[in-house]
């Protein structure tokens, strides 16, 4: 059923002048009965001016009599004498001046997260050329730098009704193509935990076990540190070193006669 214009305002105008009953005026209207109630409370459409319908040319004034003496009747538009605007021909989705600097970003997540629209079909959802979404595609748009992907229902740009319907479609016909190849449906895109997780564990080595021969080693390296000689009473340490010959050897008689 066929809407009057500006329904709230028509409301107020009926609440106020009329014996309608409230589901006769939600129901004329399309709004909900508690709207309606709260409208002549005065909690609802507060400061909005009524709309007179019959001035308007929305109603007669025998239609609401007709109404106030049945409850159950229901009121019903009169047809417009005015002649109805054409529809728009099918093309790109108008775009108010204030959104179409979002019109990058739309585009850019349409592309990333959904590779398999065509360009009409991106175009027609957020209402863009082709040209642009080829040069966001290759990355030469003069605003590549700034671009980033952002939903383009968030912006505003369409609905989520439109994006899923162009979805739909859009699955669709690669399903079309694929049986026309005979390529098999693509499964499952998931994989189990348990076998992603196997791929990628990490590789652990093997606790490293010791022999007898690496034993016996040890031991024998024990024995040979403690059996390093310990300084005597009376001997320093600098006097072991040099017993050693730790730090070189030392000059003899003999070398001093040789020399004079």
């Amino acid at each position: 059923m066929s809407q009057p214009l500006m329904p709230k305002a028509t409301a107020v105008w009926l609440v106020d002048n009329t014996a309608l009953t409230f589901e006769q005026i939600a129901a004329f209207c399309g709004l909900h009965i508690l709207e309606v109630s709260g409208i002549a409370d005065g909690e609802v459409a507060v400061g909005i001016k009524g709309l007179d319908p019959v001035s308007a040319g929305q109603l007669s004034r025998d239609e609401i009599e007709r109404c106030e003496a049945d409850p159950t009747a229901r009121l019903a538009l009169r047809e417009s004498t005015h002649p109805l605007p054409q529809k728009r021909s099918k093309g790109a989705r108008y775009t108010p001046v204030s959104r179409r600097q979002d019109r990058p970003d739309a585009i850019a997540w349409l592309l990333r997260n959904h590779p398999e629209l065509s360009d009409a079909q991106i175009s027609k959802l957020v209402g863009t050329t082709k040209p642009t979404i080829q040069a966001i595609r290759d990355r030469t748009h003069w605003n590549q730098a700034n671009i980033m992907p952002v939903d383009p229902v968030s912006l505003g740009l369409c609905s989520q009704i439109d994006l899923d319907a162009q979805v739909r479609k859009a699955d669709a016909r690669a399903a079309r193509e694929r049986a026309k190849q005979g390529i098999a449906e693509p499964g499952d895109t998931l994989r189990p935990v348990e076998e992603t997780a196997a791929k990628y564990a990490p590789i652990v080595a093997p606790p490293i076990r010791e022999t007898d021969e690496d034993a016996e080693e040890d031991g024998d390296s024990t024995e040979s540190a403690n059996m390093a000689k310990q300084p005597e009473q009376g001997e320093t340490t600098e006097t072991i070193r040099e017993e050693d010959g730790e730090f070189g050897p030392t000059q003899t008689d003999d070398d001093d006669s040789q020399l004079a």
